[in-house]
């Protein structure tokens, strides 16, 4: 079969070059094509081959309805003209060339922004049911279905810089724990069930605050059973923190309890109050981000320039990445969850593999930002996307197997602080706007 259709560039006689091409798919029946080899001009683009497919999916049901596909060849993302292509590869066009579709990565849905009293600076999509944002305002707030705000969280008397849900082996969507830290120094925990009340928006107190950062918190993660958290602070420290036995006076953790006048009513409330289980130091400046995805180890970024890994059990310091910039983001994911991917103060997300012994270079770098980078998080089900966002006020999805990036979404017009996946299928994302941004129907495989 021979095709001619538009989606190429050049004249007639670039037009007039044929490549053989078998197309090959892992995705389900509905959208499977012949596996007959088809002639197809060799100045196609992505969009060009996208229309092929979707003409022989037309011709095989006539209930298909038209959708974008990406495509692979050599597990490398095309991303430019097919013969442009392969002469950059050095893979030659005389034999039949097999190239894999995929579905496009792209949002192909925005809802209208939930609006916000102050800068958004932290979002958590971990929770299929709910979305947590941290607001400079000291209060965090849940976002039923990212639609409406159902509960309240407030407390802090300072800017809150990272909200997080605790999802632990006895937690459920529906019934959680929640970390906060804030510029007023403190963290608080605090306990959300959905099924206790009725009428929204519901004001929640916090169980517990912990104290023992000298500056401002700037980072918090959980360990994967959900017993404790860590957190990262501008005095350079990291503190881990019980958080399971924190709902008892007599927790192994030092734990006092302090007398609370009640801001809306007479009555005088008991609260409780706890120091961490155990402090690591060892960065020179900020501790901006920090990850534990493991039981006994622990990732941390900050401004000093440094990536460094951590044993849990000892306290000690078991790897120390130097790359030359400030840090303001970390996550681990990609390949067996042993990529590093962080980002800071200039435009380039970059990707290290510490499994690679003898070198610290970046095994992956893109740079299509214009400005500093704020957030950087791995798709959960997927070795090769995430997502970054920057100060530019763009977010923007990857895949390793591509330089450019899959998606640009610029909802934002000021600064974006905080992005994070939602569902599997959304992105999330909020920042100097006051504006959290809710981005639907992104097809991740």
């Amino acid at each position: 079969m021979d095709f001619g259709v538009a989606g190429g560039a050049g004249g007639s006689e670039e037009a007039a070059r044929r490549v053989r091409v078998r197309f090959t798919t892992k995705l389900g029946p509905p959208l499977r094509v012949p596996s007959a080899p088809l002639a197809v001009p060799s100045n196609l683009t992505r969009m060009g081959l996208s229309e092929i497919v979707n003409l022989l999916l037309e011709n095989a049901s006539a209930e298909h309805e038209t959708q974008p596909f990406d495509f692979l060849i050599d597990g490398e993302l095309v991303r430019l003209p097919l013969e442009e292509f392969l002469l950059a590869k050095g893979i030659s066009a005389e034999k039949v060339l097999e190239i894999e579709y995929i579905k496009a990565v792209a949002p192909r849905k925005q809802q209208d922004p939930l609006l916000h009293d102050d800068w958004i600076s932290s979002v958590d999509g971990s929770n299929p049911s709910y979305i947590l944002t941290g607001c400079y305002d000291g209060i965090a707030r849940l976002w039923k279905g990212g639609a409406a705000c159902t509960h309240v969280l407030a407390g802090h008397s300072g800017a809150i810089t990272s909200a997080h849900i605790i999802n632990g082996k006895d937690e459920s969507e529906n019934r959680f724990h929640i970390a906060t830290g804030s510029k007023d120094r403190t963290l608080r925990l605090w306990k959300f069930d959905d099924a206790e009340h009725l009428e929204h928006p519901v004001n929640i107190r916090e169980y517990k605050i912990l104290r023992g950062h000298t500056s401002s918190v700037q980072s918090i993660s959980s360990d994967p059973s959900g017993d404790m958290i860590c957190s990262g602070s501008w005095d350079s420290s990291i503190k881990l923190w019980d958080v399971k036995n924190s709902e008892v006076q007599g927790d192994t953790v030092s734990i006092k309890k302090r007398k609370l006048v009640s801001d809306t009513a007479n009555h005088v409330e008991s609260q409780l109050e706890g120091v961490a289980a155990s402090t690591l130091v060892g960065h020179s400046q900020s501790v901006s981000s920090i990850v534990w995805p493991e039981r006994k180890t622990i990732y941390s970024a900050s401004w000093d320039h440094s990536v460094r890994q951590w044993d849990v059990q000892t306290g000690q310091e078991t790897w120390n990445m130097a790359c030359g910039k400030v840090l303001n983001c970390l996550d681990i994911g990609g390949e067996s969850s042993a990529l590093i991917a962080a980002g800071g103060s200039d435009p380039v997300l970059r990707i290290w593999d510490p499994r690679k012994p003898g070198t610290l270079a970046p095994v992956f770098q893109f740079s299509s930002h214009s400005s500093w980078i704020s957030a950087c998080k791995w798709h959960c089900k997927s070795w090769f996307h995430l997502l970054s966002a920057s100060y530019d006020g763009k977010v923007m999805l990857w895949d390793l197997r591509t330089a450019w990036p899959l998606a640009i979404i610029d909802s934002h017009k000021e600064k974006v602080l905080c992005a994070d996946w939602w569902k599997n299928d959304s992105v999330i994302s909020g920042g100097a706007d006051s504006k959290l941004f809710i981005c639907s129907g992104v097809s991740i495989q």
